[in-house]
């Protein structure tokens, strides 16, 4: 598959960047979830209705998920830049 980053450089910084925001978001995803854990306390009913830890176990999947396909953008993005 041929992309268009090997003759402008302009095309290539596109798939870089949007493995690193990628990134970032499941990042932020992960962090989220861990904090909404951390606050359970605050108010465990409004917790436990949301669904609780199974809840907060998906939300930090969907993160990991958004982390590795950033990683993998980049990456993909760095090999096939010739």
């Amino acid at each position: 598959m041929q992309y268009a980053a090997s003759s402008t450089p302009g095309y290539f910084s596109s798939p870089v960047l949007l493995g690193a925001f990628a990134f970032l978001l499941g990042i932020g995803a992960i962090a989220a979830a861990l904090r909404r854990r951390r606050g359970k306390d605050s108010y465990p009913e409004t917790y436990a209705a949301s669904g609780g830890i199974i809840y907060t176990g998906v939300q930090m999947g969907c993160g990991a998920i958004l982390l590795l396909g950033g990683v993998g953008l980049v990456v993909l993005a760095l090999v096939n830049r010739r």
